[in-house]
């Protein structure tokens, strides 16, 4: 299930501890974070399994410089910070219109 930009009540209809993690990764603090963290989050975080919450909280906790530089490319993701989740957000984030809403990629 996709949350889509322009229906943020369609974010009331997940559990607290989703719509938490939801916002925590759409409001980082660094917009390009956003973009790229959240936007995967939101397109994904209905489907996701206990363990992807788990690493997803963890992921959260991740300093924004550290995170931005890893989606980006600019420096790579030390082993001990790698896990299954971040690895498909870093993926993700490479594709062509990343972070972007799905009517706009």
């Amino acid at each position: 299930m996709t949350i889509p930009d322009e229906a943020p009540g369609d974010a009331e209809t997940l559990p607290p501890r989703q719509r938490r993690m939801l916002f925590r990764a759409l409001h980082r603090g660094t917009k390009e974070c956003d973009l790229m963290l959240g936007g995967f989050v939101r397109r994904n975080i209905a489907d996701f399994s206990g363990p992807e919450l788990a690493e997803l909280e963890r992921i959260l906790e991740m300093p924004d410089v550290d995170l931005t530089d890893w989606l980006s490319g600019r420096r790579p993701v030390p082993e001990e910070a790698r896990g299954p989740l971040l690895d498909r957000i870093i993926s993700a984030a490479g594709e062509p219109g990343s972070g972007m809403p799905d009517e706009i990629r």
